[in-house]
């Protein structure tokens, strides 16, 4: 089994999106290389668009990757597939009145995109926090004292 199969399912769980994660790994898998360990796969949705149906993310280690689902067939089609180097300004802002974060990141041509992902705790925005922070500033940055039990992995 390849890199990218053996962390994905544990990545799904992590963002709260594993029993529908499964039907969107073909075209993730068609997306990264073999070798690109899974970091978080989390259900999002678009502020600007609420109508537009659901959306999937995949962050590896090299690339994120937003898959769009329609509602009313429910079908897929890739909405954005960026190498990390590539995207510009990425922010984040933590919601933990309705657990969630809202991510916004600039392509490398030139759209802006906000996603909101949907997480089922505030624990679990912790995590996710957690880990783009380690996927964007490459380093792991200590919590503060008072979140350290919130925010520490399992």
């Amino acid at each position: 089994m390849d890199v990218f199969a053996s962390t994905f399912h544990q990545a799904a769980v992590a963002g709260s999106a594993s029993p529908a994660a499964n039907r969107h790994m073909t075209i993730f898998r068609s997306c990264v290389d073999q070798d690109d360990a899974a970091v978080l796969v989390a259900r999002c949705a678009r502020p600007g668009a609420p109508l537009s149906g659901d959306y999937f993310l995949l962050l590896t280690h090299r690339r994120l990757v937003v898959i769009q689902e329609t509602r009313a067939l429910h079908r897929q089609r890739l909405h954005l597939n960026a190498n990390l180097r590539h995207l510009s300004n990425v922010t984040w802002r933590l919601e933990t009145s309705k657990p969630g974060i809202e991510l916004a990141a600039t392509a490398v041509d030139g759209v802006r995109e906000r996603l909101r992902l949907r997480l089922v705790d505030t624990e679990t925005v912790w995590r996710v926090e957690d880990l783009l922070r380690q996927s964007f500033h490459g380093r792991r940055i200590e919590p503060a004292p008072a979140l350290a039990r919130v925010s520490a992995f399992a």
